[in-house]
């Protein structure tokens, strides 16, 4: 199983939102790249970005800070908020991201998501954002009418890495991911399905292996320190063996 820790950016800094709400915003950092040096000396093998500036203005906004982190890092990132076009997909490339995560462009246009992967497989991660199991987009400021796990079996034979399967009622919050819903995902799709939201302990993590998921994303938890990122890796590399569709 693999984990990633979250870095997400807000002017510049690290910072976590509760339920993806810009207004109960909590900044832990203004130095996002020693952030990501520290997970990475804790063991952490890849990181998650979420760029949520870019999610609010529909483009990449971050891209100084992003290199600066992927610099530090040295380990696979994840990138997320604001990738909408051609152009986004390539300038985020070009500054060493190894995975991009689409989300309001999937639902809006599913068909160029699908080109998308095709010009680049397995570079391109379908972000689903769910409220009340329907897709929230426009950095979770709009929801729609589309269940989640209806848009994923829709565009599931694309040549995709990985589904990140959020439920924003959990995010933030430290009250335990939906379990629910993300076996409802993972039945759904053939794709790897990453669990993000909600996980806040170890004995979370642990329930998220056994339910057969490859990855999950793991945010406060971290920064408030419920969770030791180095005891969770011995953890879970002792009892879940690696999804190789995420290398």
């Amino acid at each position: 199983m693999f984990l990633y820790p979250a870095i997400d950016l807000l002017g510049g800094r690290c910072v976590r939102l509760k339920q993806g709400d810009y207004s109960r915003e909590t900044v832990f950092s203004d130095d996002p790249a020693a952030v990501a040096r520290r997970w990475v000396e804790q063991g952490a093998d890849r990181i998650h970005v979420v760029d949520l500036d870019g999610a609010k203005a529909g483009k990449p906004v971050n891209g100084d800070v992003i290199r600066k982190i992927i610099a530090a890092a040295d380990v696979p990132v994840q990138l997320g908020g604001g990738i909408r076009t051609d152009a986004d997909l390539d300038a985020v490339f070009s500054w060493g991201v190894r995975w991009a995560v689409l989300g309001s462009k999937a639902l809006k246009e599913p068909d160029w998501l699908r080109a998308a992967a095709e010009k680049r497989p397995g570079r391109v991660v379908l972000g689903l954002d769910a409220k009340d199991g329907y897709v929230a987009t426009e950095g979770w400021l709009d929801v729609s009418r589309v269940k989640a796990v209806d848009l994923a079996r829709r565009v599931q034979d694309a040549p995709l890495a990985a589904v990140v399967s959020t439920d924003i009622a959990t995010d933030g919050m430290m009250a335990g991911p939906n379990f629910a819903a993300l076996a409802e995902m993972k039945a759904a799709v053939t794709l790897p399905v990453i669990a993000s939201g909600g996980v806040s302990s170890a004995d979370d993590v642990l329930r998220l292996a056994q339910l057969g998921l490859p990855g999950a994303i793991i945010g406060r938890a971290l920064y408030d320190g419920a969770i030791d990122l180095s005891e969770v890796l011995q953890l879970v590399r002792a009892t879940a063996v690696p999804d190789r569709r995420l290398l």
